[in-house]
């Protein structure tokens, strides 16, 4: 289901001189003899981002997931970039996030980077679901513009293509406009490079204790694997000390 969509993602990664990572070992791959499902993983080193990793989880039918964040360097401000796409296909179900995920909920921070984001939520207004996301406070490190959709086969097949690439594009385009402006000597940022650290940190521990789909890993890989993955490669920043 999301092949094309991975595909796309590290074709963009690799024209921005992307350079492969090491995941952690044991958890660049996982096989579930239960389920028969596998997980990949991907770890990038992109110019402008200290950290972008990406995660391909196939279970046939059952269930198809795409998810990747990126994680701007520390002297940049700009908001992470985060995609969650899942495919429940015996339901002819789709659960789709993106957004540009926000440090601060700070008008002035939000005015600078959002625009590309706004207009995005207004050409699709099909991905614009007034539904709360059930595990996460929509008021912290979410935008008031994120595309978000509880669909079917027509979603999944007919706006969300265009609206992925319309995505990585707007979110492309943000980050060098934001690099421009440091680049000149004009920015308006108010975040030091200490705040962005802690506040990238503390997205890591806020989503570590609410991501919902740990319990979905742990059902198909085991609860060891799934601590590991959730701890040393989706969240780091939330290992215990």
């Amino acid at each position: 289901m999301f092949d094309s969509f991975l595909n796309k993602l590290h074709q963009g990664i690799h024209q921005r001189g992307g350079q492969p990572a090491a995941v952690p070992e044991g958890l660049e791959h996982c096989h579930s003899s239960k389920s028969g499902g596998s997980i990949d993983s991907w770890l990038w080193s992109v110019p402008g981002f200290r950290r972008w990793r990406v995660t391909r989880l196939d279970a046939g039918e059952s269930l198809q997931v795409l998810n990747s964040v990126a994680y701007p360097d520390h002297d940049l401000d700009h908001p992470l970039m985060g995609v969650d796409l899942l495919w429940f296909g015996a339901r002819q179900k789709l659960v789709a996030v993106l957004d540009f995920q926000p440090l601060v909920q700070d008008q002035n921070y939000l005015d600078r980077h959002f625009r590309g984001l706004k207009a995005l939520h207004e050409r699709f207004p099909e991905l614009n679901g007034e539904e709360t996301m059930r595990s996460f406070d929509p008021n912290q490190y979410f935008s008031p513009w994120l595309l978000f959709c509880r669909g079917g086969a027509q979603e999944a097949e007919g706006s969300l293509p265009a609206a992925f690439d319309a995505f990585l594009t707007a979110y492309w385009a943000m980050h060098d406009q934001a690099v421009d402006v440091e680049a000149a000597g004009t920015s308006t940022s108010t975040l030091s490079i200490t705040d962005v650290e802690r506040l990238q940190d503390a997205y890591d521990v806020y989503s570590a204790e609410r991501d919902p789909a740990h319990g979905l890993f742990t059902s198909h890989f085991g609860k060891d694997w799934s601590d590991r993955f959730l701890h040393e490669f989706l969240f780091p920043a939330s290992q215990p000390t």
